[in-house]
Order: structure tokens, then sequence, then C-alpha cells
């Protein structure tokens, strides 16, 4: 884990002044965190979360930590219209990460994605995996060939696709079946957490919401499989 995290006062500040991409910056909980950390971290849109300091240590490795340790994304995030036009120029499709926070699952959708042809990820700042070590090794080194892109707003940055010329689609319970619509390209395939789907929000600006039918008892499908069956969906007739 050392490979993919920084600790100490000056080695964090630093990171944040040479624009070093950081995904999350941990503080213990009896640490006084320097006000010029705090301000670059807001400037950078890096979240900063307080722990105990046994967390701290455990993440770092060490117990030289001053206090605080910073993720660093082992990905270079590029800017959403990097993205967008990309999938617009290859006809393919996109996923977007809604508040999955499990980084096994983030993973295994970057492989299928990558798989599949997908361009990428699209993953809001907040409430979501940290994209880490652990979604590298469960993506089988897959996010090294996706383009991802980090933004504050999934919901403005969907519209914006949209004005280029994507299209919006929510994979989600109530929808319509997804063995009856042929999926549109390019577009943007939304993907929600297990425990409450695809956000309201999102759902909202959907240019279409698909679901997956279902025979079994067990009445869901973990994120990763479903999105591996709306990808399938969204790219089968591409190559015909």
């Amino acid at each position: 884990m050392k490979k993919f995290v920084i600790w100490g006062r000056n080695p964090v500040l630093e990171a944040l002044r040479s624009g070093k991409n950081l995904e999350k910056i941990y503080v213990a909980h009896d640490t006084s965190l320097p006000g010029e950390i705090v301000r670059l971290a807001k400037e950078r849109g890096v979240k900063v979360q307080r722990v105990s300091r046994r967390r701290v240590e455990e993440l770092a490795g060490t117990k030289k930590t001053q206090g605080l340790v910073a993720l660093v994304s082992p990905v270079e995030y590029v800017p959403p219209e990097n993205l967008f036009e990309e999938t617009i120029n290859r006809n393919s499709f996109f996923i977007v990460i809604d508040h999955i926070t499990d980084p096994q699952n983030v993973g295994n959708i970057a492989r299928t994605c990558e798989v599949l042809g997908g361009v990428g990820l699209l993953v809001p700042k907040d409430r979501t995996a940290p994209i880490n070590e652990t979604v590298v090794k469960a993506s089988s080194g897959a996010l090294f060939h996706l383009k991802v892109s980090k933004v504050a707003s999934l919901s403005k940055a969907l519209m914006d696709f949209r004005e280029m010329g994507g299209w919006i689609v929510s994979v989600e319970k109530g929808g319509k079946d997804i063995r009856d619509v042929e999926v549109p390209v390019p577009c943007a395939l939304i993907l929600g957490s297990e425990d409450k789907g695809v956000s309201e929000s999102l759902l909202k600006i959907s240019d279409l919401t698909v679901s997956i039918p279902m025979w079994g008892k067990v009445n869901s499908l973990n994120v990763g499989s479903a999105g591996a069956i709306a990808m399938w969906e969204a790219v089968k007739n591409l190559r015909r």
C-alpha cells in the first residue's frame, strides 16, 4: 500500500502544491491540520476526512505520520470533455459510477468496460470508492487503459455530454426490459450502488432507463454483473 500513500505534513503539502492527484486526505482526530493544507485541499477538490490515529498509521504502515496520510491516485484523471469526445468519436460508451463504494465492484466494472471496448469511467468526488491499488488490482490493470474523470456534479457533467451528442442511460429496476431495446450509442451507462440504486437526480435526466429481467429467488444482481450485461447490450451490435 505504501506505493499509493504519502504521509507527514510537508510531503502532503508539497503533493498538493504540485498538483499531484490525491484521492483523499485522512487526518487523525487528535491532529491540528495546517491551514495551507486545508486551503489547497479545498482548491484541488480533495476530501479531508477525520479518522482515528490508528487508522492513519495503518494506512501509512508507520507511526511516523504526524497524524495525516494522503491516498495517491494510481491513475491520471482527465477532464470530462476528453472522456466525452473520445466516446463520441468512437461511437462507444463510458460508465458512470454513481456512489458505488466497494472498490472490488469498481475494479470489476472497469475491467469489463475495457474488455468490451468502453472508453472509461466518470466518477463523483464524494461518496464513492477511491481509485486506489485495490481497484487497480480488481480491474487486472484495465484502469491503465481507460480514461477516468472525476467531477463535482455527475448531473452537470452528463448534461454537458448530452449537449455534445451523447445519450444518458440508467440501469435500474422499473425501466424498460433491456432485451426489448437497443441501447443507443454513444452513451453514458449509469450504474448505482447495490443498496440505493441510481440516484433520483440522475434518473430524472436519463434518456432511457433499462432493467435486467430476473426469474430466480434472489431479486438482485451484483452491480458488476448487472453492469457487464448492460455493457454487452450497448456494444453487441457495433461490430457486426
